[in-house]
């Protein structure tokens, strides 16, 4: 926090600072002792009738009141990591997109509607990459819209946590009603670690450019297999990883630099048997041998086991993802 010459905090940010990243603090409770301070540092989303609304990296939402103010500044975007791919916000969502592509989109000024009759919200929500080129209200409209047409609930994709992510819009959509029902990390790291993991059981692995029923019944999210296949099969050089008996699975899509890890999966029968880490094993050398040197991937919030695995594994959060629905 900014301490001026004399020791004091100052408040340097006003309601004009709304949309930039800004550190403050606030007195919680001052008691016969003394007072309690806590900080808080992420996008400014508003400042309304005495009351900040702060979005953290990870999309959570502080109201913080204007009057517990005791210091406050804007603060730079997080620097760049200083280890592992470099990629920009833009960048990886495009490429993530090219991973899990729709049945049918339609842009709405930047902004990318997609549909796949229901599989997977990534495929089936609204890419929001810059501006609608209509007032918020009538996108939203025409979102809303479009998805009823398909007999479909109307999500919007939102991210927290880097420069260039969209803080404001994620406030808006909560202003009206908007529910997150879901959070997800993209975490990056290098290839190269994933493929030279000691892991025995990946010289058993096979690799195939189709799931086959085996792949699909491990993957346990499919109602419509053609559905599934049709749409797993679709990106620039897809793969699919599986351990005989489908002890586990994994698909991978190569794309320039970039391999992106999914359905990483593992019978809960042969679970902490290092059966995950062999199946990214196999499709990072092969990745490798397609002349990707970076790695991506998505994994929600809430799964433990996952995120230690990929924190082993070199991983680090680049970002953070949202999806909000529409409300009923």
């Amino acid at each position: 926090m900014e301490i001026t010459a004399g020791g004091l905090l100052e408040v340097r940010i006003t309601p004009a600072d709304v949309g930039k990243r800004v550190s403050v603090r606030r007195v919680e409770a001052v008691g016969s002792g003394s007072p309690e301070f806590t900080d808080t540092v992420g996008v400014l989303t508003s400042w309304d009738q005495g009351v900040l609304l702060i979005t953290k990296k990870d999309g959570q939402s502080v109201r913080i009141s204007e009057s517990s103010l005791v210091a406050g500044k804007i603060v730079p975007a997080a620097p760049a990591r200083r280890r592992g791919p470099a990629a920009s916000f833009e960048e990886l969502s495009r490429v993530a997109a090219r991973a899990w592509q729709p049945l049918e989109s339609e842009p709405l000024g930047d902004w990318t509607l997609r549909a796949a009759a229901g599989f997977t919200r990534r495929a089936n929500s609204v890419l929001p990459l810059g501006d609608p080129g209509i007032p918020l209200d009538d996108a939203l409209a025409r979102v809303t819209s479009w998805y009823a047409r398909r007999s479909l609930p109307a999500y919007v994709q939102v991210a927290t946590g880097a420069a260039g992510t969209q803080e404001m819009l994620g406030a808006e959509l909560e202003r009206r009603g908007w529910v997150n029902e879901v959070s997800a990390e993209v975490r990056i790291g290098a290839l190269a670690p994933v493929g030279d993991v000691d892991a025995p059981a990946a010289e058993a692995v096979r690799l195939t450019r189709v799931p086959d029923e085996e792949w699909l019944g491990r993957y346990g999210k499919v109602s419509d297999p053609d559905l599934a296949r049709r749409m797993l099969v679709e990106g620039p050089s897809v793969w699919f990883a599986a351990l005989p008996g489908g002890r586990a699975i994994g698909r991978c899509v190569v794309d320039g630099r970039w391999a992106g890890f999914a359905a990483v999966t593992v019978d809960p029968a042969h679970r902490r048997e290092g059966l995950a880490t062999a199946v990214m094993a196999a499709l990072a050398r092969r990745a490798l041998e397609e002349g990707a040197s970076a790695a991506w991937l998505q994994v929600e919030t809430d799964n433990p086991g996952a995120l230690t695995l990929y924190d082993g594994l070199g991983f680090a959060r680049h970002h953070t993802y949202h999806h909000y629905r529409a409300a009923s």
